[in-house]
């Protein structure tokens, strides 16, 4: 199997997270007792990520300091949060030119590590694969799902499937978009219009732990 760096976006402002986030990012909000941040650095440690790269912006100094002495890397944006597609494109100098693996730190699964299987199904012929959980495996889901997966595994707008905040990407298209403040959704965009963006479904149960009242739903997932 091989190895990818990856890139943890960490810079959020946290707004529905709030009261949580007053004082502190939302990466640092404990589950069950762990850190989302290390949450997500214990499964890119695990899937043999190097180099790992975390994003700042919102009380960026606590999750600095929460780094310090660590095998990661810091893509400060402590002038201007970039969004996802932007963050990525300024850590791209920490990252390489080739596939990257990117993870969101507010979620939370069960069953396989997802980054290690993304590199098991990845194939170079991909220019992005996504982990994608069914909606009756996503709990604290508010609304409907985001992708549909044809036949090929490959991923169309809306449908029954929720994007699980885990995938493996280029970013060398990012080039391509003249924006310096932008979601990885516009990078996606290109990707579904050319057929070059595949699904590999999580094996496994999923949280979006995105507001307070998801902690606890996240907690009683993790219990079984």
């Amino acid at each position: 199997m091989r190895h990818l760096p990856l890139m943890i976006f960490a810079a959020g402002l946290g707004t529905r997270m709030r009261p949580l986030t007053d004082l502190r990012p939302k990466p640092l909000i404990e589950v069950a007792g762990t850190t989302l941040l290390d949450r997500a650095l214990s499964l890119g440690r695990d899937a043999g990520a190097a180099p790992i790269v975390v994003n700042t912006h919102y009380l960026g100094a606590q999750i600095i300091q929460h780094l310090a002495g660590q095998d990661v890397a810091i893509s400060n944006e402590a002038g201007e949060i970039l969004d996802t597609g932007g963050g990525l494109k300024k850590a791209q100098p920490l990252l390489g030119d080739g596939p990257v693996m990117t993870l969101n730190p507010d979620v939370v699964f069960t069953g396989p590590n997802p980054l290690t299987a993304l590199l098991q199904a990845w194939d170079d012929s991909m220019d992005a694969l996504l982990a994608l959980v069914p909606l009756d495996r996503a709990t604290a889901r508010k609304g409907g799902g985001d992708f549909s997966v044809d036949a090929d595994g490959r991923i169309s707008r809306k449908g029954d499937f929720v994007y699980a905040g885990a995938q493996i990407i280029r970013p060398n298209r990012l080039a391509d978009i003249p924006d310096r403040v932008f979601s990885l959704n516009k990078l996606w965009d290109l990707l579904i219009a050319e057929g070059r963006a595949h699904a590999m479904i999580h094996d496994g149960c999923w949280c979006d732990v995105g507001s307070p009242e998801a902690i606890p739903l996240a907690e009683a997932m993790l219990n079984g």
